[in-house]
């Protein structure tokens, strides 16, 4: 049997997570054993146990409780802390997920005490190093031993940054090996898509399809007042056109009345068109997602969501680590760009065969990852 210890941060990761988790516990339960380690980089008791329970999550073996901070201190103290489960467990591997933090601070900890890691959600690329994450996703990608991307642009990517495909296992740091294998989100979603329509999670505003379900998270929109008031004046006009549904994260909604104009704001607050609700759950989201008749988003999980229910996709960002998404005409960057978001909206109304081709994977990637770290390892003993 081979041990893995799995690192989660963020509510993001611990919904990835559960693809594994999952595929462990249904065909690889006498092959593999599993060490959850949560972080405690944004970690709310209520909200983050309602994603363990939903899911069937197994509850984490251990929680750091790091917390908030700056990149360095929080990054420090994680390392200090992942360092001293990894020497205690002594795991075959080390799985990380994503883009976050808590993913740079696994693959620091792992690779100096020579624990291989491996990559979910590898080869990701904005080409914007001004994004945090796209500095964590590089440094952890080139200290990683087994590299899983989701997307061919993703493979295609560490392809170009020198990492060799026709590397034979077993693999090592330096003679990783690299996967087009699907997207574990993808997974997840045809797994809980089928049970969201029987799902508790539900508002008094989905009763009807053909609203816009809209998600701002990302700093530079939140913080900023001339990003954050041009894509309410845009929601605003949209609005007159359908409903919108924006689960806003408390913070967030506090910046409204600081960040927004005044005339924008009051034309928010008043709306009978334009609905802001807290932040619903995993579940709860899937099911906004397929009742929503287009989404307009900063995540980059919501945007690939958005896809695999065969939803257009207004991208209110400069740019997306899933180009995919755009090239196929299924996604629009418009950035804070009211106009842009009009037009894009205007385009997506207009456009009647918006095809969504399987560029995700079969929704077989997390059976797929376990069977890999399973070969890998019999190919270290022989």
């Amino acid at each position: 049997m081979i041990k893995i210890v799995t690192i989660i941060g963020a509510r993001p990761q611990i919904i990835k997570a559960a693809a594994l988790s999952r595929a462990i516990k249904n065909h690889f339960s006498k092959e593999i054993e599993e060490v959850i380690v949560h972080t405690g980089q944004h970690y709310d008791e209520n909200m983050s146990q309602v994603f363990f329970d939903e899911l069937g999550i197994p509850a984490p073996n251990y929680n750091l409780g790091v917390g908030s901070g700056s990149h360095g201190i929080q990054t420090a103290k994680m390392i200090e802390g992942i360092e001293e489960i990894l020497l205690k467990e002594k795991p075959d591997y080390l799985v990380v997920y994503g883009d976050t933090n808590s993913t740079l601070a696994g693959a620091m900890a792992a690779s100096k005490i020579h624990i291989p890691i491996v990559h979910i959600e590898a080869g990701l690329r904005s080409f914007n190093k001004s994004m945090p994450e796209e500095i964590n996703r590089i440094c952890c990608d080139h200290c990683s031993t087994m590299l899983f991307s989701p997307t061919a642009t993703g493979y295609n990517n560490l392809i170009r940054e020198g990492f060799n495909p026709n590397n034979k296992k077993p693999f090592t740091i330096d003679n990783p090996g690299t996967y087009h294998c699907g997207d574990v989100m993808y997974d997840n979603s045809l797994y809980f898509g089928k049970t969201t329509d029987n799902s508790q999670q539900t508002t008094d505003f989905v009763a009807e399809e053909n609203f816009i379900l809209c998600t701002i998270h990302r700093n530079n929109n939140t913080d900023e007042p001339e990003r954050l008031n041009s894509i309410f004046r845009a929601l605003i006009k949209l609005s007159e056109k359908e409903e919108i549904i924006i689960p806003l994260h408390p913070r967030t909604k506090k910046l409204l009345s600081v960040n927004l104009e005044s005339e924008t704001y009051n034309k928010l607050i008043n709306s009978k068109r334009i609905y802001i609700i807290e932040p619903v759950s995993f579940l709860g989201m899937i099911m906004l997602e397929k009742r929503a008749s287009l989404v307009i988003t900063d995540s980059g999980g919501v945007q690939k969501e958005s896809y695999f229910f065969k939803k257009p996709c207004i991208i209110i960002r400069s740019e997306t680590e899933w180009r995919e998404i755009v090239e196929v005409g299924a996604a629009i960057i418009a950035d804070a760009d009211e106009n842009r978001i009009l037009e894009a909206y205007r385009k997506f109304k207009e456009e009647k065969n918006i095809s969504y081709p399987d560029i995700f994977g079969d929704g077989k990637a997390s059976e797929f990852i376990c069977k890999e770290l399973i070969s890998n390892k019999k190919q270290n003993i022989s």
